[in-house]
């Protein structure tokens, strides 16, 4: 599973996609999943790293859903059309 840090906005998005885009690729795992929880300070660039990490994991033949993702972030996600690209984790 995919950890999200606390914050994530503009200035740690680059880093943040960058490990977790890494992490994706060492995972076996066939559904890539991202827990969301730790996120209290975020802007759109959260969304941003979560497509990212979606299309990382959908380029590895692998399935991609966020758990427990705040209730701000999927109203951003809602607000720019994204989210039923990232799904609910099971």
């Amino acid at each position: 599973m995919l950890v999200l840090p606390a914050e994530l906005t503009h200035d740690q998005a680059p880093a943040c996609s960058r490990m977790l885009a890494q992490a994706i690729k060492v995972d076996a795992d066939a559904v890539v999943v991202a827990d969301a929880a730790a996120l209290t300070r975020f802007d759109s660039s959260a969304l941003a790293v979560l497509l990212e990490c979606r299309r990382e994991a959908l380029a590895a033949g692998k399935s991609f859903a966020v758990a427990r993702m705040p209730a701000r972030l999927h109203e951003l996600a809602t607000l720019y059309g994204v989210a039923e690209l990232l799904p609910a984790a099971a």
